[in-house]
This record gives structure tokens, C-alpha cells and sequence, in this order.
């Protein structure tokens, strides 16, 4: 389920930093982050509730749902006309609970995945702390969010789904 999540994942924030670039409507970028959102959703509860349920795959369906709620929310604001700052306070949330996560990553860096985890932790903590600073705050950093959401996903997302995909990768 990783290599198709990251697939995904990957996909919802290219387009998401081309729509910070001013060159997708907000209307239509909320098709792909419904999708995503609504797919990872999926995904998190068939983690948390089907017959083989354990420790592990909780926190991994507790962790994509962090993504999911996310990707709701764009979508629902591009409906709504929303101004985004709930979603940039909810990423303060998000991105304080991932940097738990990529300071638990750092201290289990067995073999390449383990980096790898890490790595993708750290920056979806800085991606996420970046919409917090430009929703909530009003920063004026839109230019910096797009690039940077255009790297996750080509680097934390596309790159490594289609590996994990194409059993390149095996977790």
C-alpha cells in the first residue's frame, strides 16, 4: 500500500505547487486533492480496520490520515472560497507530529529505507511547517511553497511509489 499512497501523494502535491504557481484554477486543483484525499482515506482505515490490524499498521493509518485530512481540507476550501488559515493552523499540528516522526525515523536508520523514512519525514515536517507560515501567518512565501511542494513530490512521493511500484524498492 506504501508505493501506491507515495504514488499518489506525489501526484497531489506536483499539482498542488503548479496551482501555487498561479497556473491551475482553485476549483480544479480540488478534483486531484479530493482523489488523493479521499484515496489515502481509504487506505488509512483499511490500516487501522481490517482482520490483520496490529500496532504497526495503526500508527501507519494514524500518520495517513494526517495526509488525507489535508488533502480534504485544500479540497473543501477551493469549494467553499475558504481563506485557508484553519488549514494553516492545521498543519502547525500536522507538521509537529511529523517531526516526531522524523526524529523517530533518525534514531532507526537501518539500511536504506530507513534514510529513506527519515528523510521523507524531515521534509514533509518543513513542507507542512511551510503551509502553517503561509495560511495561518499570511507569509508572503508562495514562490518558495510551490518549489518545495514540487521537491516532495517528486522526491518524497513520485520517485519513490513508482520504485516501491515497480518492486525496485522492497519495504
Amino acid at each position: 500500500m506504501l508505493g501506491l499512497t507515495l504514488l499518489y501523494v506525489g501526484a497531489v502535491l506536483f499539482v498542488n505547487g503548479i496551482w501555487l504557481m498561479g497556473k491551475i484554477a482553485n476549483k480544479e486543483v480540488a478534483i486531484i486533492n479530493f482523489l488523493v484525499g479521499a484515496l489515502s482515506l481509504v487506505v488509512a482505515l483499511y490500516l487501522i480496520f481490517s482482520s490483520s490490524t496490529n500496532a504497526g499498521s495503526i500508527k501507519a493509518g494514524a500518520f495517513t490520515l494526517l495526509f488525507s485530512f489535508t488533502y480534504l481540507w485544500v479540497a473543501a476550501n477551493q469549494f467553499l472560497g475558504s481563506d485557508g488559515k484553519g488549514l494553516g493552523w492545521f498543519c502547525l499540528f500536522v507538521s509537529i507530529t511529523a517531526g516526531t516522526m522524523a526524529i523517530q525515523a533518525l534514531g532507526q536508520l537501518e539500511g536504506g529505507f530507513g534514510i529513506w523514512n527519515a528523510m521523507n519525514w524531515s521534509a514533509w515536517t518543513v513542507l507542512w511547517f511551510s503551509f502553517f507560515l503561509l495560511l495561518a501567518l499570511s507569509r508572503n512565501i508562495k514562490k518558495p511553497v510551490a518549489l518545495l511542494s514540487l521537491l516532495c513530490a517528486i522526491f518524497t512521493g513520485w520517485i519513490p511509489g513508482l520504485l516501491i511500484l515497480s518492486n525496485i524498492i522492497v519495504v
